[in-house]
């Protein structure tokens, strides 16, 4: 489902974008940061003012569900986020499976949704092995969607999930036998929770991702690199759902990390040297400092 960080372009925002006419110099939070970046088309754009993708409206859209923000209430003086989303044609699995994630976060109907029934896509897109094109993040996200439209996912699915578990302990983008990551680790942890089946894979899967914690607190892309806040969002998401405690890793809790690379702005930075699509990192960071994992309920239910 994701994109990888590590192909995003770099995007450095030269000036603070102020939310709600905030006065200059106060603290905004991350959600008035997302609230001030949308765009009159209803949807988002990699940092405020610049145009509008499915890819950054969705993540956007699930941090403000996230911290208590309906999107279907989310406009900037036009269309909403979910109106904005629901004009988008998903572009690939992964696109279907945000647009799920946001829809139910929205309490809006999956089966119909700008006259495409999103689940009956989805379904069509797990291959007989389980799998979703054979790659684990695009399955875990499966199962996520499946649940976010009230959908049970099948042993197969979170079988073959298990079954791509590294010698490490930790998952990769595809199958078995790659370098385990930490954001596709999170992901699967977030798919494998109340798995009774994967029990052993579960605790195998937080045993990696304790090893990789930095002494920053936060978590690197992959093992012994430098922390970043997407990577550390997953992580923290990945455990908060198989009831791991974050004060209990190594190097403290990880939501103290993500603090860190807070702004007065509102905005989450990528890293400490780095500011990446902000408006894309805020909204995966935002959902891990709220502790919700994914999916998220229904705004309002």
């Amino acid at each position: 489902m994701m994109v990888r960080h590590r192909c995003l372009a770099l995007t450095f925002v030269a000036v603070i974008w102020l939310a709600g006419g905030a006065v200059a110099g106060a603290s905004l939070s991350p959600a008035q940061y997302l609230l001030g970046a949308q765009n009159r088309d209803g949807g988002f754009g990699p940092s405020p003012g610049q145009p509008s993708a499915e890819l950054y409206a969705g993540w956007a859209a699930l941090g403000l569900a996230a911290a208590g923000y309906n999107p279907a209430s989310v406009s900037h003086g036009g269309p909403s986020v979910l109106d904005y989303i629901r004009s988008q044609a998903p572009s690939d699995a992964g696109a279907v499976e945000r647009t799920i994630l946001v829809a139910r976060a929205a309490g809006a109907s999956v089966t119909d949704f700008g006259g495409r029934d999103l689940l009956r896509m989805l379904e069509r897109d797990i291959r007989p092995d389980g799998s979703v094109a054979n790659q684990v993040n695009w399955t875990s996200f499966a199962v996520l969607a499946l649940r976010a439209a009230g959908a049970n996912p099948s042993s197969k699915t979170l079988g073959w999930i298990a079954r791509q578990r590294d010698s490490d302990g930790g998952f990769n983008f595809a199958t078995a036998g790659g370098q385990s990551d930490i954001d596709d680790t999170g992901a699967a942890l977030e798919a494998l929770a109340g798995d009774a089946a994967a029990r052993t894979t579960i605790s195998a899967a937080v045993r990696f991702l304790r090893r990789q914690q930095n002494r920053d607190r936060g978590f690197p892309s992959e093992p012994g690199a430098s922390s970043n806040a997407q990577s550390t969002a997953f992580a923290v998401q990945g455990l908060i759902a198989v009831g791991v405690r974050l004060s209990s890793m190594p190097h403290g809790s990880p939501e103290r990390y993500l603090n860190s690379l807070r702004a007065r702005n509102g905005q989450i930075r990528y890293s400490r040297s780095l500011d990446l699509s902000p408006v894309w990192v805020t909204g995966e960071a935002l959902m891990a400092l709220v502790g919700k994992p994914l999916p998220i309920a229904p705004v309002g239910s």
